[in-house]
């Protein structure tokens, strides 16, 4: 299949200041893609976009205020041109046991991680479908396919945005809209702070995302594992027994990745700042 150019497409990234949305915008523009970068952090994603050039447009977005976020596509729509791209990136991951989280962070994970993605991928459809073009990224992890302690509503949310995005793939069948999911290992942002390294499967960078999500678009594909080989790692565990999976993963480490990282000192500043994320998530009066 030959490479479809990227040049002079209009391209949204949620989340688009920092880590996998700043790499993946770098990324594009280099392509020559026309970007926008929403993100709650107006500061940060204006930084961000000036130095990649003055072309690359940021505004502040809060994904889980809907109404906002819908005119934020519209404002893109009517002063840049029809979004051929949308990449639905911005999340966050708090970690704890399940019964130390409190009913806000809950909340707050499933607003950002779930209810923005599904809106964000409602807009998308509704804008491309009826021009028959367009293409949907939705950034999920390899945690939208197994489970790890220490991440219980994470790992709930990731296999919510794994779920959607194969449903509406199935839903744009033959109307022209690609879809793809990306499902990366622990990615080097602020994100994983205080993670390890696990032994079956190493951690990448921003920038080894940001180049599978330019090849999906470029030759498109749903499936988007990064590393590639974590396809053929979760084919070979699904197929064996679930005691002996279990047992593999507990003598890897794998099982503690997530948990041994919870409430340490490493990843301090990131829970604070994930815990003032999208204002919208949590009703006034909740707890925090």
């Amino acid at each position: 299949m030959a490479r479809q150019s990227l040049s002079g497409k209009v391209v949204v990234v949620t989340g688009g200041a920092q880590g996998i949305g700043a790499a993946t915008a770098a990324a594009l523009h280099r392509r020559g893609a026309r970007l926008v970068l929403g993100d709650l952090d107006r500061i940060r994603a204006e930084k961000t976009a000036g130095e990649l050039g003055p072309d690359v447009v940021a505004s502040p977005l809060d994904v889980t205020d809907t109404a906002a976020f819908t005119a934020f596509l519209d404002d893109v729509e009517r002063t840049i041109g029809p979004i051929d791209v949308l990449i639905n990136n911005a999340g966050i991951m708090p970690l704890s046991p399940l019964d130390e989280e409190d009913d806000a962070a809950t909340r707050r994970l499933l607003e950002i991680n779930v209810h923005a993605v599904v809106h964000g991928t409602r807009e998308a459809v509704m804008r491309m479908k009826p021009r028959g073009r367009g293409h949907i990224v939705n950034v999920a992890s390899m945690a939208g396919k197994s489970g790890f302690s220490g991440a219980a509503t994470y790992c709930a949310t990731k296999h919510a945005v794994v779920g959607l995005s194969e449903s509406v793939r199935l839903e744009l069948r033959g109307t022209g809209v690609e879809v793809s999911c990306v499902m990366p290992a622990v990615v080097r942002t602020e994100l994983a702070s205080g993670l390890g390294e696990a032994r079956f499967i190493k951690s990448v960078g921003p920038e080894d995302v940001a180049a599978a999500i330019v090849d999906a678009l470029e030759r498109p594909k749903f499936d988007v594992f990064v590393p590639k080989s974590l396809d053929l790692t979760g084919r070979i565990t699904r197929l064996l027994p679930r005691a002996f999976g279990e047992w593999l993963v507990r003598a890897l480490g794998g099982d503690q990745l997530l948990a041994s990282a919870a409430h340490s000192p490493e990843r301090a500043e990131y829970e604070g700042r994930a815990a003032r994320s999208a204002p919208s998530a949590v009703p006034p009066g909740g707890s925090s």
